[in-house]
């Protein structure tokens, strides 16, 4: 699993949420930037983390800024889990 991947992951769901275009977020910006709400953020992280097969901790998601940090944090937790595999 790579950046690419996971970040493809996360801005279709983010597009879905925010009724936007997959391809025209910028994930240097923050989800709330882009147009979503709490309730939104909460559907697009759970939803990217059951599709990728990785757990994040509410205290590492409560650090994030950008769209960019989320990939990173679930890029790591992806390579962790798969270490221990």
């Amino acid at each position: 699993m790579d950046r690419e991947h996971i970040k493809g992951v996360v801005t279709k769901y983010l597009a879905r949420a925010i009724d936007g275009d997959a391809s025209a977020i910028d994930t240097s910006q923050s989800m709330k930037d882009l147009g979503a709400n709490s309730l939104d953020i909460v559907e697009v992280v759970s939803s990217s983390m059951r599709e990728l097969r990785v757990r994040v901790p509410r205290s590492d998601l409560d650090k994030i800024t950008n769209i960019d940090g989320l990939v990173d944090l679930l890029l790591e937790h992806a390579k962790a889990k798969g270490a221990q595999a």
